[in-house]
């Protein structure tokens, strides 16, 4: 099958029209479209999804392509935040952006353009590659319009961009296989700085200079403990020390607390950090220093593995399975051991204890420059102040502890 209509999803940001920008000038029929999905005013009174669409619509009139919007701002909500929230009441820490690539952009909004629009293919100003689309910047049209695979059971497996700082297949670890197939990334051997001059270079001056979006997926920064406490019923709790059991103080709710981060506790002579919650006691537990023994971990047990292409065949054949890992973006990749255990979950044995790891968050899987997907952790194992006096914890044991 060839491609030669192709739906950019524009988020009024340069990554994305830069994107826009190389599909034209390869000869693509192109199609901007942006996703209307919070349309709430921030703290400062203003709607940042109304600024965006009018600069992806700008864009769109500089490259004389059709530019639509569509509102899934119900399905966002229904399918991402709503998750979010369950998360945080579970004590979890989640990560909106890798549900939000997973269920809105590469499926809500990927059949939407399909269906809509009749587009072959899909576009985004994501910095990753694929094992069948090369590079859009490089290949003449004619040989990159033939890109998607014939043959119904030749998986497309996604690979690390050029650039490593940049790369953002950690946030794209859950995509569909039937959406990674029909999915291009023109910025894949591109870096930043070269984005952001040839975005000066069209006239996008002033796209150009944006900042980075960050915060919360679609919903940017915000003063997070007074943003959630408009969704969510915050309770106070006191803080407790991991070392004595002695309580430290109180805290305003576990919510607004995550594992690693400074407890901001008062009177103390050295700054204490945040080592777990308990949400049905509403305690938080702390350590002193950044680098207590409590804060690393080397086991973590994850959900079911979404695998992007084919999952691995050691992994089912020999119950192992040595790869890299990180559950952040741009974390250094870690060597760890897969123990597969039922329903396809996953036991993480790292090569190396790791600082705060985190129930909610991802364990992203990689081999080579490819990323093979990844699960939500859902167990944590001991902290190396756990182990302190123990030879060794068996997993027996944290199996028997409820998901966090």
């Amino acid at each position: 099958m060839s491609i030669r209509h192709v739906v950019v999803a524009l988020s009024g940001g340069v990554d994305s029209s830069v994107a826009a920008l190389l599909l034209k000038r390869k000869g693509y029929q192109v199609t901007g479209v942006f996703m209307r999905n919070w349309d709430t005013v921030n703290e400062f009174g203003f709607c940042q999804a109304d600024r965006d669409c009018e600069d992806a619509e700008h864009v769109c009139r500089r490259l004389d392509i059709p530019f639509h919007q569509v509102n899934l701002v119900k399905d966002y909500w229904n399918d991402v935040f709503s998750e979010m929230l369950k998360e945080y009441q579970y004590g979890w820490t989640p990560n909106p952006d890798i549900l939000c690539n997973k269920r809105i952009k590469f499926r809500t909004f990927f059949n939407y353009v399909m269906d809509k629009f009749e587009a072959d293919a899909l576009a985004t100003g994501h910095y990753a590659r694929t094992s069948i689309h090369g590079s859009i910047c490089t290949e003449n049209v004619l040989s990159s319009m033939n890109i998607i695979p014939h043959s119904q059971t030749e998986n497309v497996r996604l690979l690390q961009a050029l650039d490593s700082w940049k790369d953002q297949t950690f946030f794209l670890s859950q995509i569909p296989q039937q959406a990674l197939r029909r999915a291009l990334f023109p910025l894949g051997e591109l870096t930043k700085p070269v984005v952001k001059q040839m975005a000066q270079d069209a006239g996008f001056t002033h796209i150009a200079k944006k900042k980075e979006s960050m915060g919360i997926c679609f919903i940017g920064i915000r003063n997070f403990p007074h943003f959630i406490q408009e969704y969510v019923d915050i309770k106070p709790g006191q803080f407790v020390s991991v070392v004595d059991g002695k309580v430290l103080g109180e805290h305003k709710g576990t919510f607004i607390y995550t594992i690693g981060q400074r407890a901001g506790l008062g009177g103390m002579k050295e700054p204490w950090f945040v080592v777990d919650r308990d949400t049905d006691t509403n305690n938080i537990f702390v350590c002193p220093t950044s680098q207590h023994p409590a804060l690393y971990r080397q086991l973590i047990m994850t959900e079911p593995v979404h695998w992007i292409a084919d999952p691995p065949r050691e992994l089912y054949e020999d119950q192992m399975y040595d790869c890299l890992f990180r559950f952040q973006h741009q974390m250094p990749l870690v060597k760890c051991t897969l123990t597969l255990s039922g329903n396809n979950q996953v036991w993480v044995s790292l090569a190396e204890p790791i600082r705060a790891l985190t129930p909610g968050q991802y364990a992203v899987f990689y081999k080579g420059d490819e990323c093979l997907g990844g699960g939500k952790i859902i167990k944590l194992g001991p902290t190396l102040f756990d182990l302190q006096g123990r030879k060794t914890i068996r997993i027996e044991e944290i199996e028997k502890r409820p998901d966090k």
